[in-house]
């Protein structure tokens, strides 16, 4: 009897658990080579001059699932989308997935983060930040 109920208890929690977990929504978006070109920049049309088509600034991911830094960073990008929800959109591009968009910006070492103000040029970062250097930038460079 009182392994039924710890079984019952178990899986009450073990089930509540997975439906918060469930609900709560990313603000991240995977976007793919031609959501890139609709959403971000058609670079296809004008590759010579950057024409942003976003409403917000936005951060750019680049990473791979098997990338250890992509993986720190990761959480980062999460809770910058949920900080500037509103004010800044942040996508990913798995690099295995899209490896035409990887190659259109050069992508050659992960994670490589592209910053974008709502005006202005973006900005190329190489390699995993801090959580405060992501957050510096954000204030100083692409909500300004």
């Amino acid at each position: 009897m009182k392994k039924t109920i710890l079984f019952a208890l178990l899986l009450t929690f073990t089930l509540g658990v997975s439906a918060q977990d469930q609900t709560k929504a990313s603000k991240v978006k995977h976007i793919t080579y031609k959501e890139f070109v609709k959403k971000i920049w058609d670079f296809e049309k004008s590759p010579e001059s950057f024409v942003y088509k976003g409403k917000t600034a936005a951060i750019v991911d680049f990473y791979a699932d098997w990338c250890g830094p992509c993986r720190r960073v990761a959480p980062i990008m999460e809770k910058l989308a949920d900080t500037y929800d509103g004010k800044l959109t942040v996508y990913k591009v798995n690099v295995d997935e899209e490896k035409e968009l990887a190659s259109a910006f050069g992508v050659r070492s992960i994670p490589m983060v592209l910053f974008i103000p709502k005006k202005g040029q973006p900005m190329m970062q190489t390699g995993a930040l801090s959580e405060q250097d992501y957050v510096k930038i954000v204030e100083e460079k692409l909500l300004q």
